[in-house]
């Protein structure tokens, strides 16, 4: 049974776009087993944009570029196989995909058969170059029965770039996951400013259909494909990993495996938070705040304050987890160190109850024992804490 949880895997686009071929493909998947990635949940090896010929064959058939892939994508898909990973491949719902390849505008039953005689796992389905007067839910819709008629279990990527509203309706066309926002770039300010948009939608993601708020930039740092802005430090990876962790959002990593420093690696093989991100009830967290931080002003001008407001840089988060526990996200979105509180009463918790959470950070795996009342610790600016909690009566 597919998506029972948010999917894992890794995707070519973000670090290497076009530049993609058979050995880079094998290496990748040879990565993912021998560091552990498959092991803690990454199965999905997935094919972006830019695998194709520019044009169908006389039979009106998708054609792997003989260049890039010159045993054919069969092949590549039986040697991800092997390596016991799932393979997955790229087409859009749009006249031409985003690099300008055959789509399967019209071809939907014809291309799913291919994708599947050639052992697909997953297809991205993308938006780009869609017609102005087309009909958006029934052409997801016709992929999703043309992936069924094949017979073969194939996720559903749906990748419309949050147009008309998906988390309304991508689970009933059979959607497995289904991207929320336009693309993320490698920068702090893009991938917080996705999860501040999509926290009021989170509540319509779940089991079998999720809020994909795309792939993880972890490790990038400022390399590649989608390598705009100012990169990211550790910290504020630590930041974004932490986030689609709670969110239980599809883990689709984007870097390059190959050369992954060890605290990207270590932390997005960190089971505290992939146990957090693959609780079995898929349950979105409670939002307790998102507020305005009053931060230093490091060098004021006569009459300003010594202080300035962020907005919406205080984000805490509560998560029900299956077995009567939870999870504690406490977020410093702003640039300054500062306080970010936790209010258990905020959280459900009321001191009246008699009850207290104790808490183990997922980070270093310290153990705080059982606190009472509230948390409201120091966070460095662009850091998180979180936390697996169980009730505890005092």
């Amino acid at each position: 049974m597919i998506a029972r949880t948010a999917p894992m895997g890794w995707n070519s686009w973000n670090t290497f776009g076009s530049n993609i071929n058979e050995e880079l493909i094998r290496q990748m998947a040879d990565v993912m087993v021998e560091k552990g990635y498959r092991d803690a949940g990454y199965e999905y090896l997935v094919i972006d944009d830019c695998w194709s010929l520019k044009q169908r064959d006389e039979n009106g058939l998708l054609v792997a570029d003989p260049e890039k892939f010159p045993h054919g994508m069969k092949a590549v898909a039986d040697y991800v196989h092997s390596k016991g990973l799932k393979f997955g491949m790229y087409s859009c719902a749009g006249v031409r995909t985003c690099a300008g390849y055959p789509s399967s505008f019209d071809h939907e039953f014809v291309d799913a058969q291919t994708f599947a005689d050639w052992g697909v796992d997953f297809l991205k389905y993308d938006f780009c170059n869609f017609p102005a007067n087309g009909d958006c839910k029934m052409r997801y819709q016709t992929m999703s029965m043309a992936l069924k008629a094949t017979g073969r279990e194939i996720l559903f990527s749906a990748c419309n770039w949050g147009r008309e509203d998906p988390w309304h309706w991508m689970r009933s066309i059979g959607a497995h996951m289904y991207r929320s926002t336009g693309d993320i770039m490698d920068n702090f300010v893009s991938f917080t400013d996705i999860v501040k948009s999509q926290l009021p939608n989170f509540c319509d993601s779940g089991n079998f259909c999720f809020n994909d708020i795309d792939m993880l930039t972890v490790g990038m740092y400022g390399k590649g494909n989608v390598g705009i802005g100012s990169k990211c430090t550790d910290n504020e990876y630590k930041v974004q990993f932490a986030l689609w962790c709670m969110l239980s959002a599809p883990l689709m990593m984007g870097g390059d495996l190959r050369s992954m420093n060890e605290f990207c690696e270590k932390l997005m093989l960190n089971k505290e938070l992939l146990a957090i991100n693959q609780d079995e009830e898929a349950r979105p967290p409670y939002v307790v705040q998102l507020g305005d931080l009053n931060v230093e002003n490091p060098n004021p001008k006569d009459g300003e304050f010594p202080w300035v407001v962020q907005e919406q840089t205080a984000l805490t988060m509560i998560k029900h987890l299956s077995g009567g526990e939870f999870a504690i996200g406490l977020f410093n979105l702003s640039k300054s160190d500062a306080q970010i509180s936790c209010i258990f009463a905020d959280c459900g918790l009321p001191y009246t109850s008699g009850y207290g959470f104790e808490m183990t950070d997922v980070f270093t795996g310290e153990k705080l024992g059982v606190v009472r009342d509230y948390y409201c610790p120091v966070i460095p600016g662009h850091d998180c804490r979180v936390f697996r909690c169980k009730l505890v009566k005092c």
